[in-house]
Formats: C-alpha cells, sequence, structure tokens
C-alpha cells in the first residue's frame, strides 16, 4: 500500500461521535387553556368568597339593628291626672240626681324610631262592677321616641252610682272605689318593613274622697299584647 492510499484515508472527525438531543415541544395552546382556566378559578374563588362576606356582613348588620334600632318596643300607656266637674251641679249627699264630668289627662309614650298609629277607641269608668261611664279616645299618632298627652272625658251618669247598693257603705267610709278600664289598638310600622300590632290595656283603681271629691289614691296595671 503506497503513500498515496495512506493519504486518501482521512481520519475520523470526534464530530461524529456526537449524540444530539432534542427538546421536547409542549402544545402551548393547552398550556394557555389551562393557564386561564387556573386564573379562571382564583377569580371565581376570590368573587365567591366576598359576596360571602358581604352577606355575612348584612347579616349581622341587620341583626344588630334588629336587636337595637328596628326593634319594636312596647309604647306605654300612662294616667298622669284626673280632674271631676260639675260639683255645683251635684250633691251625692242628698242623692239628688245629675251628670259629672271626669276628665283624665293620659299620656301614650312611643320609644320607637316609628310611629305608633293608634285607633278610635273607647275608655270605661266602673263602680262596683258597673259601667257609670264612657269616652271616646280619637284616633291619633304618637310620634317617634315622643309622648302623646290627651284628655279623655266621661260622662259619669250620677244615679247609677247614688242607686248602687254599695252607694251608703261608701259615703260612711268617705271614699268611693272607682275603676277605668282603657284600651288602645295600634300598630307600629318601620320602614315598610317590620310591622307590629299592639294593643296597649291600662287598668287604673281609683279612691275618690266624697268631702273633697279629689284622687286620694291611685293604682294602674298596664299590659300589650301583639
Amino acid at each position: 500500500m503506497g503513500e498515496d492510499d495512506h493519504q486518501d484515508e482521512k481520519p475520523l472527525t470526534s464530530s461524529s461521535s456526537k449524540i444530539h438531543h432534542f427538546p421536547i415541544s409542549v402544545d402551548e395552546a393547552l398550556s394557555t387553556e389551562l393557564h386561564k382556566q387556573r386564573a379562571g378559578f382564583r377569580k371565581c374563588t376570590l368573587c365567591c368568597g366576598i359576596i360571602t362576606a358581604m352577606i355575612l356582613i348584612i347579616a349581622v348588620v341587620m341583626l344588630v339593628l334588629g336587636f337595637t334600632i328596628f326593634h319594636v318596643k312596647n309604647p306605654k300607656i300612662n294616667m298622669n291626672s284626673v280632674t271631676i266637674m260639675g260639683l255645683d251641679r251635684v250633691n251625692l249627699t242628698s242623692q239628688l240626681l245629675g251628670n259629672l264630668t271626669v276628665v283624665a289627662d293620659v299620656s301614650v309614650k312611643n320609644t320607637n324610631v316609628a310611629a305608633f298609629k293608634f285607633e278610635k277607641s273607647n275608655a270605661s269608668l266602673v263602680y262596683h262592677d258597673m259601667v257609670v261611664g264612657v269616652a271616646d279616645i280619637p284616633k291619633g299618632v304618637a310620634k317617634a321616641r315622643k309622648t302623646l298627652r290627651m284628655n279623655v272625658t266621661f260622662d259619669v251618669i250620677v244615679a247609677e252610682i247614688t242607686q248602687n247598693k254599695q252607694f251608703g257603705n261608701d259615703m260612711a267610709t268617705g271614699t268611693l272605689p272607682m275603676e277605668s278600664y282603657t284600651k288602645i289598638h295600634g300598630r307600629v310600622k318601620i320602614m315598610n318593613v317590620i310591622k307590629r300590632k299592639v294593643t296597649v290595656t291600662m287598668n287604673c283603681s281609683i279612691s275618690v274622697s266624697v268631702t273633697s271629691w279629689k284622687i286620694v289614691d291611685q293604682d294602674c296595671k298596664r299590659r300589650v299584647s301583639l
């Protein structure tokens, strides 16, 4: 083998022994879609969390308002004073017939944040289980957190008192036991959302002096029904 033959043979280069590594390709569309789904899930979770938090806050606020501002409180009715008129026309000691006018100063206290509207009603004056006088109470409105005062006028039939079999004994003791019954029907409406019907009843026991014709003792009991 000559020199030319050795010259024609070319040595193997090192590049022929290298291993080529090809990168693994990922579908970009699938990757983008997965990214969008994750972002949408995060947004949905965030929105749900915000809505839930708002609902809880509103519920707590409404609960607090329900026990404070929006809580319907029972109106209170009081009898402040009683005046007897027409004594110059009546002489009970001689059992003369006539009429008396009894004027009761009554107040309705409303502690609610809304007005208490009540219907027309009546009150009665009783002597030993016998009605001797009736008064009309006109419909009215006790404004929010205000006290409404009104005069309730009873027309008393004296004959109903003097003809009672207990009249003589009461005259001997110097006092006439009387009772008054007052009932008011109404309702409290707050922002057209909370409505409640309320009936306020007041029963008073009154002792009237037969000499001065003044109230010497008075005891009132109140009851509220819904």
